[in-house]
């Protein structure tokens, strides 16, 4: 490889590559520049890292990890926090033994954490989006112009809710309206989108059905209890955060699959949380 640099050695073979070369490339890649605060930032685990292979996950709980050293990969490039609050602030739980047997973990195995969460959403178009209309089958149904909006065929929310769970796997889809409501306007808002944008995208005339990945019981959800008890044709299908954007980390997988072909990439499911009593049984 005479004349060939270093640096395209090190694109050609994918042996090379450092924790953080492949975390500048992804951020290139996106085009997309962070905010200021981004909490897009490593979590743990040294930048210099040779890196052996990426893991994908919506969280990178413990069972995620383990099941990314059995399988030889150590960065893990997590959608949400790892250290259970949004900045991943250690301070409130210094002494706490589920956060360091956690931290002990990755010390141990030498694993490097970063979080991939703003700047995958603001990649054009949206990663987490890109990856949940896939799941949903929704492609052909998408604005040119707005990317959360949906013209779907007539149909009931209770038969959205329906295929959304068979889609997806869920155990535990919630609705806030009348099931029977019939609906083709549809505004779908991934993750914890918040109260603003939810009830902007529920005031519109050509929306009829939000489908979300969670809301707070005293905004959004009375929201649509109102409007439904008015008699407007409004309705809320709660997915779950985990359920409503994990599709979009496995395209996350995908798509770093074409930036380091040379590099195992894998995503592993975090696994929704919750379970239904019948599924506990």
């Amino acid at each position: 490889m005479c004349g060939v640099s270093a640096a395209a050695r090190a694109q050609n073979t994918g042996k090379s590559l450092t924790a953080r070369e492949v975390m500048q490339r992804i951020i290139s890649a996106t085009g997309a520049t962070p905010p200021a605060n981004t909490v897009d930032t490593l979590k743990a685990g040294d930048p210099n890292t040779v890196v052996t292979g990426i893991v994908t996950t919506f969280m990178d709980t413990y069972a995620v990890l383990e099941q990314a050293v059995s399988s030889g990969n150590n960065l893990i490039i997590t959608h949400e926090p790892t250290f259970y609050n949004h900045l991943d602030d250690q301070a409130p739980l210094a002494k706490d033994p589920v956060l360091q047997q956690k931290l002990n973990y990755i010390r141990e195995h030498h694993l490097v954490v970063w979080r991939f969460h703003d700047t995958w959403h603001m990649r054009q178009p949206d990663g987490i989006l890109s990856g949940v209309v896939a799941e949903f089958g929704w492609g052909a149904y998408q604005s040119a112009a707005e990317q959360h909006v949906f013209t779907l065929p007539a149909t009931t929310v209770g038969a959205i809710a329906a295929e959304l769970q068979k889609r997806t796997g869920a155990q535990l889809i919630r609705i806030v309206g009348n099931p029977k409501l019939r609906v083709t306007g549809v505004a779908l808002y991934p993750g914890a989108s918040g109260e603003d944008q939810q009830i902007r995208a529920l005031e519109r005339d050509d929306v009829e059905l939000l489908v979300a990945g969670e809301a707070r019981e005293w905004e959004t959800v009375p929201y649509v209890q109102d409007a439904a008890g008015e008699g407007r044709p409004k309705a809320l299908i709660l997915l779950g955060h985990e359920v409503s954007e994990e599709a979009g980390m496995q395209e996350c997988a995908r798509w770093l699959g074409t930036l380091f072909p040379n590099l195992p990439v894998r995503f592993i499911p975090a696994g929704e949380p919750f379970q239904s009593p019948q599924g506990a049984r």
